[in-house]
């Protein structure tokens, strides 16, 4: 897994208006062209202080990294996180990630299911 560091790399993830939400966290999703998947996780201070911030930043990247083997290659996916992400535990993380990369048809036909 690589990461989306740039304020360009989030844009063009951003232009391609395919996303999907739930109560925690909204899904972005781009076909890079490559054989990797990068992520950026986005958190405002909306949803807290540093502190929270950072930890739904961690919760978000080790719940896609347990998982990516289950995820099609070649995409970039921009997580932003909502307000009610600050009471978010790692199994909430998960389940959302899962249900939106479900949402958005990414989940490879033979995904190991853990």
């Amino acid at each position: 897994m690589e990461r989306l560091r740039k304020n360009a790399q989030f844009s063009d993830v951003y232009r391609a208006h395919h996303s999907f939400a739930n109560g925690f966290i909204v899904m972005y999703v781009r076909n890079n062209g490559e054989s990797i998947n990068r992520v950026g996780v986005s958190v405002s201070k909306k949803v807290g202080n540093s502190v929270v911030r950072h930890r739904v930043k961690r919760l978000l990247k080790e719940a896609f990294r347990t998982s990516e083997d289950m995820f099609n290659s070649g995409l970039d996916i921009v997580f932003v996180a909502k307000k009610n992400a600050a009471v978010m535990t790692f199994d909430d993380a998960k389940k959302s990630l899962m249900d939106l990369a479900a949402s958005h048809h990414i989940l490879q036909k033979e995904g190991k299911c853990s």
